[in-house]
């Protein structure tokens, strides 16, 4: 699959080579000479990677790079720049973009630099194997549940109960949501399962003198959290 690249560099001898070195490789470019032009490209969120000079003419790259990150565009980005010291390269990392490279700079590392950051971008996040709230955790690998260092055991479907409400927890979770989410039921039975599991868990999980986490919204459903 060919990677679809941004690059925004105003010095066109640069961007010639970047460009051909890119397509040679079998990518993709889109390309700005501005930074303007290059922040309405990159909002369009359709590339997998942006090279980006730091100075640039109309909006500056460091500018840019905040733009995008203000608005939640977390395409990897490059930076390119003759500002080569510490605290520049501090700067830039700092201010949201995935690698720094000085110029000049070697094709090569560039290549691979960008071959980094996309592969690191498409294996995607780690799964999680931890859920806590408070001092109530849940070992998914494990299966394993504790409270304040205590083991609470858990039928198979308890356990899928607290991992759904820890998954949701500060959100009001209504009886459909449940339903749906840990009986499969994608219709309403007419039975109090619900409510019968519900008060099991918490039986469980708020032991007499420790704060309540399991509660009850009246009307509305059940909410995991600290407070009532």
């Amino acid at each position: 699959m060919s990677h679809k690249i941004l690059l925004v560099e105003d010095d066109a001898t640069t961007a010639d080579y970047i460009g051909r070195g890119l397509t040679e490789e079998g990518f993709t470019v889109d390309r700005a000479s501005d930074g303007r032009d290059g922040l309405f490209l990159a909002t369009g969120r359709t590339h997998d990677a942006i090279i980006l000079d730091r100075m640039l003419p109309g909006m500056d790259g460091m500018a840019v790079l905040a733009a995008l990150r203000a608005a939640a565009i977390e395409t990897p980005v490059i930076i390119l720049s003759a500002l080569a010291a510490a605290e520049d390269r501090v700067a830039g990392l700092t201010t949201g973009s995935d690698d720094y490279l000085a110029k000049p700079f070697s094709f090569a590392e560039l290549l691979a630099r960008l071959r980094l950051i996309i592969r690191r971008r498409t294996a995607g996040p780690i799964p999680e194997t931890r859920l806590t709230c408070g001092d109530l955790k849940i070992d998914l690998l494990s299966r394993r549940v504790t409270r304040g260092g205590r083991t609470i055991e858990l039928q198979p479907r308890e356990f899928r109960l607290l991992d759904f409400l820890m998954r949701h927890q500060g959100e009001v979770v209504t009886r459909t949501m449940l339903l749906e989410g840990v009986w499969d039921y994608h219709f309403d039975p007419g039975t109090n399962v619900i409510d019968v599991h519900i008060s099991k868990l918490r039986r469980k999980i708020d032991e007499e003198g420790e704060a309540p986490l399991i509660h009850t919204v009246r009307g509305a459903g059940y909410r995991l959290g600290d407070q009532g």
